[in-house]
């Protein structure tokens, strides 16, 4: 069947993670990708370790699939022209140089190769984009979650700041990359042109305070840490069962509420003036929540998860990593993917959670070694053998 980006090459010259997660998600949907990395070292990520298997940390596996690798020195002329060859006869170029002044310089910027390729789409991803007057800084996960506001709402009120566990920031750029590479090839579809995306860490980062900052444009109060919390609906927070367990437990509408109460043996909160309203019980939270808390422990949380569950109360358990990448309801919905590597073995990452009824997604390469596919591509764009050994000897590729 044919896949969502037939026939649609991206020239992916990026590393860490925002980058190559968008552009794997990109392969995922069926583009051809072509990995552009640094002869001898490659892409960053791949020391990004322990763990690793063999000699490849298991961060660059994660989010490398779907990609020919080419090894590519773009300091140097003549590794220069070759890029452009590819840029060429492509149509999405990915690029995280931090700065402009670099861009230029190795006339990988948007003006250079926009003429030399006006339909290229042109995707620029640094910390906090080309223009403004932190442009040139260079940007980190870490440091843009902590910008971003986002980490001095996180974690329990009285404690430090707290960081996601996982690299949030990238992610997200690298998502909205995706969202905004597709957006543009529609546009030129219409148009003929390409144009630049230029996307930033902080503000990829700061989209998670979307209702935050709503509350905080509205009021002008600085939001804190809640914990647990939720900010603006209870109860929805994990909560305790008699056995010690933990569970969650989503009330997020009126109905939802009464129907809790009536499960829980709490009928009596239903109708009481002072929770009857979500905007009641988060004004009331802490006269809520005793209550709550109390009437969970008569139950143990296996209990509590058939009964609210049978009364389409949300709920959930709170699951270790182990118990969620084994979850039977993924794995019927093929959401971890096994691929064959040459050297590794059976390698398993989580799928690109997009499902298509008429043009699926695939996953059918392996992350690539270093290089691995560096002589196929460049006798794709017309090289000799010969040319390919002078390159080799001039460590360019």
């Amino acid at each position: 069947m044919p896949t969502p980006l037939d026939g649609i090459r991206i020239i992916d010259q990026t590393q860490a993670l925002a980058g190559p997660y968008c552009a794997m998600i990109l392969g995922d949907l069926g583009a051809e990708v072509i990995k552009i990395e640094r002869p001898g070292t490659g892409d960053q990520s791949r020391t990004w370790g322990p763990p690793f298997i063999g000699s490849e940390s298991t961060y660059y596996l994660a989010v490398n699939r779907n990609k020919r690798s080419m090894t590519l020195n773009v300091t140097h002329p003549q590794g220069q022209d070759v890029l452009r060859k590819l840029i060429a006869g492509g149509d999405v170029f990915m690029t995280n140089i931090a700065t402009n002044a670099s861009l230029k310089k190795y006339k990988l910027d948007y003006d250079t190769l926009h003429a030399h390729n006006p339909r290229l789409i042109y995707a620029s991803i640094s910390g906090y984009g080309r223009i403004g007057s932190r442009a040139d800084q260079f940007g980190y996960d870490l440091v843009a979650q902590g910008e971003s506001g986002v980490m001095s709402i996180t974690g329990n009120p009285g404690n430090g700041p707290m960081r996601f566990p996982t690299p949030i920031a990238d992610m997200s750029c690298g998502l909205f990359t995706a969202i905004g590479i597709l957006a543009a090839l529609e546009s030129r579809h219409k148009t003929g042109e390409g144009q630049m995306l230029d996307m930033s860490l902080q503000e990829g980062q700061m989209t998670w305070l979307e209702n935050y900052a709503g509350a905080y444009f509205a009021t002008g109060e600085v939001p804190t840490q809640f914990g647990n919390r939720h900010p603006q609906i209870a109860p929805y927070e994990p909560v305790q069962a008699r056995d010690g367990r933990w569970f969650i437990l989503g009330v997020g509408s009126d109905n939802t509420w009464v129907k809790f109460c009536a499960i829980a043996g709490l009928d009596s909160l239903a109708d009481d003036p002072r929770f009857k309203t979500n905007a009641d019980r988060v004004r009331n939270y802490e006269a809520l929540m005793p209550h709550v808390r109390e009437a969970l422990q008569t139950h143990t949380a296996d209990v509590w998860l058939a009964l609210l569950r049978e009364a389409d109360v949300p709920v959930g358990k709170i699951n270790t990593v182990e118990e969620a990448l084994a979850d039977p309801h993924l794995l019927e919905r093929h959401f971890i993917v096994e691929l064959e590597h040459p050297t590794l073995g059976s390698l398993k990452s989580l799928a690109t959670p997009i499902h298509m009824s008429e043009t699926p997604l695939r996953y059918d390469r392996h992350p690539p070694l270093l290089g691995e596919q560096t002589n196929e591509i460049l006798h794709e764009l017309g090289y000799s053998p010969d040319d390919i050994t002078s390159m080799r000897e001039n460590k360019i590729i």
